[in-house]
This record gives C-alpha cells, sequence and structure tokens, in this order.
C-alpha cells in the first residue's frame, strides 16, 4: 500500500521508522508547519534522514492540500500523534481511509491530554485505541484496543514511555496489516460512556492540599513531567515532580517534617512525602536540599 504519515515528534517517528523497517511504502509524511523556529520536529527529522518527502502544513482545510494529497494516490494515511484537525474530506482521500492513534481506551479521555487525566482520575487501567477518525474529536468507530494497568508509582511520563508509547506503535503495524488484509472492524463507539478533557495546562496542576491525599499524589504523578504539579511557597511558585504517599496528618498544606532528601506535607486525610521539586526559575533538585535552602521548616504553610 501507498502509505501517507501524519503526525509528529517521538511517536510519529518511530511509527515511521517502523513502517520502514517493515519495507512498506511511505509516500510522504505530513507534520505541522514549525512556528517556533526550534529544533526540527523529530518525525520531520527522520523522514529527511531516510528520503521520505516531507510536507509542512498549517491546515488540512484547504483544497490545496486536498489536491496535493489526492496527487500522491495514496492507500492510506497512518495518522501518529497529530494536533491538527484534518477534515473527514480530506481523511476520505487515501483509497482505505485514516488510522489514527490515541491514548486512552475510546470512548473513555477523548481530547488531547488523555493519559494525564487517566492518572489524575485516579483510573486503574487505560490503554490505547487505533480508530477511523471522522469529523469529531476522537469520535469515529475503533479499529482495536490494547489495555494496561496503571501502576501506583506510574507517572505520565513513565505510563507513556514505557507503556502506550512501544504498545502504541505495534497496535499501528497490526492495524495496517488488518487494512490490507480488508479485515480491520469498524466497532461503533458507545458515545453515552464517552468523556472529555480538554488540554491539561498549568491551571488544572495546581495543588489543592485541602483534597484527599489520593487526589493530590494522583495529580502530581498526573502531571510529571507537564505541566508540572505546583504550590506556592512564600508566595513563589514551585513545581512538585518526584513524590510518594506519606503517613503523617495535620492542617492541609502544612509542613509536618523535613528530612535529609525530601519533606511532608498534610492533604485532607493523610500526607504527601515531596522528593523533587524544581523551585521558580531553577533546576530539579531533591526536595530536603530546596527545604534548607528556602527555609522551610515543619510548621510551613504552603499554597498560599
Amino acid at each position: 500500500m501507498r502509505i501517507v504519515v501524519n503526525g509528529q515528534q517521538a511517536f510519529g517517528a518511530e511509527v515511521l521508522t517502523a513502517l520502514r523497517e517493515r519495507g512498506e511504502d511511505v509516500v510522504a509524511v505530513y507534520c505541522a508547519t514549525d512556528r517556533n523556529g526550534g529544533p526540527p520536529d523529530p518525525l520531520a527529522q527522520a523522514a529527511h534522514e531516510a528520503g521520505v518527502e516531507v510536507r509542512e502544513v498549517e491546515s488540512f482545510e484547504t483544497p490545496e492540500v486536498a489536491e496535493e494529497l489526492a496527487a500522491l494516490r495514496p492507500d492510506l494515511m497512518v495518522m501518529a500523534f497529530v494536533t491538527l484537525l484534518v477534515p473527514e474530506s480530506v481523511l476520505t482521500i487515501p483509497t482505505h481511509g485514516a488510522i489514527q492513534y490515541h491514548p486512552s481506551l475510546l470512548p473513555r479521555h477523548r481530547g488531547p491530554s488523555a493519559i494525564n487525566w487517566a492518572i489524575i482520575h485516579g483510573d486503574p487501567t487505560t490503554g490505547i485505541a487505533v480508530f477511523w477518525p471522522d469529523d469529531g474529536l476522537d469520535t469515529g468507530p475503533v479499529l482495536m484496543t490494547r489495555e494496561v494497568k496503571i501502576s501506583a508509582d506510574d507517572t505520565l511520563g513513565s505510563l507513556y514511555f514505557n507503556q502506550l508509547f512501544p504498545i502504541g506503535v505495534d497496535a499501528m503495524m497490526e492495524a495496517i496489516d488488518l487494512v490490507r488484509a480488508g479485515k480491520a472492524p469498524r466497532i461503533e463507539q458507545d458515545h453515552s460512556l464517552a468523556t472529555y478533557e480538554s488540554w491539561c495546562k498549568k491551571a488544572d496542576a495546581r495543588i489543592n492540599w485541602s483534597k484527599l491525599a489520593a487526589e493530590v499524589y494522583n495529580l502530581i504523578r498526573g502531571t510529571d513531567p507537564q505541566p508540572g504539579a505546583w504550590t506556592l511557597v512564600e508566595g513563589t511558585e514551585v513545581q512538585i515532580y518526584d513524590s510518594a504517599p506519606g503517613l503523617g496528618l495535620g492542617t492541609p498544606g502544612t509542613v509536618l517534617s523535613v528530612a535529609d532528601d525530601s519533606f511532608e506535607v498534610a492533604a485532607g486525610d493523610g500526607s504527601i512525602r515531596v522528593i523533587r521539586v524544581r523551585p521558580q526559575g531553577g533546576k530539579k533538585m531533591d526536595a530536603g536540599e530546596f527545604a534548607r535552602a528556602a527555609g522551610v521548616s515543619a510548621g510551613k504553610r504552603l499554597g498560599v
């Protein structure tokens, strides 16, 4: 099949590499236009190195982009970590349409920050879906899903890179084989079970120490490394990364104790042991070292 890859970042690059290792005919790679002047996108860079044509677009909703895609005579569009909306009029240009990766068990956690929210909401499991995109946001029929367990100490980073990333690449390859064989299912989502969350942003990552300790812990894990859970220490923002459930009790937001490598903060029904932080404008450091440098001691109130 003549395949067009549409995507970005390391996941898109790995999908392209896997396709080429299988000997697939990748006729072009589509990436979003780089507006920040930063380093090249990993997918674009991998395509350039492989000699695959790269097409950077600002929008798929123009006649010119549709005409250029049609001229490639694609059989399938493989959408690997996409942020640009692709209208159904473009999705149907390839002979077999398009398939897309999404890091949740659709219809749960539709939206751009699905991994964050699965951890933040305390889900025991999550997974990936390969689906047939349509004009809705993550609403199209599902081709396949793969479920994984969210461990008690998983973070956004560990869950994605250790599980959802490699499983997703393998699933995309399996899905392509099913499409080629004419055996790819189209299972309609049960929209009554759908949940949607938008981007997990800085405002969502502010710690409310009055919440249950499990909720605070989930927020820290679900925003590590991005956007980073944070609290105020003497009116200055401090991001919190590595943490663990504590054993103490006290007024929410109160520092209960400071150790060599950490400090413990009371939450609504328990506490959190803070292990690694990043002060505003600084680098990540051990929480105990930060506490000593910033004058954080038992009795100090955080979050105000």
